[in-house]
């Protein structure tokens, strides 16, 4: 499956001037996070006929069956302490395409399920950050405040993310649901070289952060509306 990935910078927006306490208890709801949207993977894949997920022990609410020693730990621990930036992910769960049911649609759904729920999350921490500071005793510049909103842009970020449609992420198995059969053989091919092309989006094409940046946009927009607007 899609391997969730995140890049944040300390530097950057809701991230800047956490502090070493604040930039933990980001990372420790990142981790939780990266687990749900795991475990949603393999529970829609349970239900799409594949229980391989099940009998591996992944649909499960415990982060630590979704931990990559390397990918949730070490890299991003690396990365945070000599760049200062945070690059990882959680341990994929595994699905048997030809259990599935209507393994090409079953596919899609599955892959949907991880972004979806990242977004319910920021659902969830934006209203907790709207709870704390406008009907709570919180300012919006204390610690607790702060470390729910940046939870919930990180949120944000993996939904929208993971649904560039560019193999091995969650939007290339709803690409390849839309393609026509005899495109889907190539763009199975590009998977081998998928984190690249990423890569490659970035900084090679004018633009594409742009592009990225007005879906945050959107995405946000549609939480906050869907979290009330403003309470005050």
């Amino acid at each position: 499956m899609a391997l969730p990935v995140v890049l944040v910078a300390e530097q950057y927006g809701p991230f800047s001037g956490l502090g070493p306490v604040g930039i933990a208890l980001v990372i420790a709801f990142l981790v939780i996070t990266l687990g749900l949207h795991e475990a949603a993977h393999g529970w829609v894949a349970l239900q799409c006929g594949d229980p391989t997920a099940r009998d591996l022990g992944r649909i499960s609410l415990n982060p630590l069956v979704h931990i990559d020693p390397f990918m949730t730990v070490l890299l991003p621990a690396i990365l945070f302490y000599f760049a200062g930036f945070i690059f990882g992910g959680a341990k994929p769960v595994p699905v048997a395409y030809h259990r599935l049911r209507n393994p090409l649609r079953d596919m899609m759904l599955v892959a949907l399920a991880g972004p979806l729920t990242n977004f319910l999350a920021a659902i969830f921490f934006l209203a907790a950050y709207k709870a704390a500071v406008e009907i709570g005793p919180y300012g919006p510049e204390q610690v607790l405040p702060r470390v729910l909103f940046a939870s919930m842009y990180v949120n944000v970020l993996l939904a929208v993310f993971n649904l560039i449609p560019v193999p091995p992420l969650d939007g290339s198995r709803v690409m390849r649901w839309l393609l026509p059969q005899s495109l889907r053989e190539p763009y199975d091919v590009l998977e081998r070289f998928g984190i690249l092309i990423v890569v490659l989006l970035f900084y090679a094409v004018p633009g594409f952060s742009v592009f990225l940046g007005s879906g945050l946009n959107a995405a946000y927009r549609a939480i906050d509306f869907l979290t009330g607007g403003s309470w005050s």
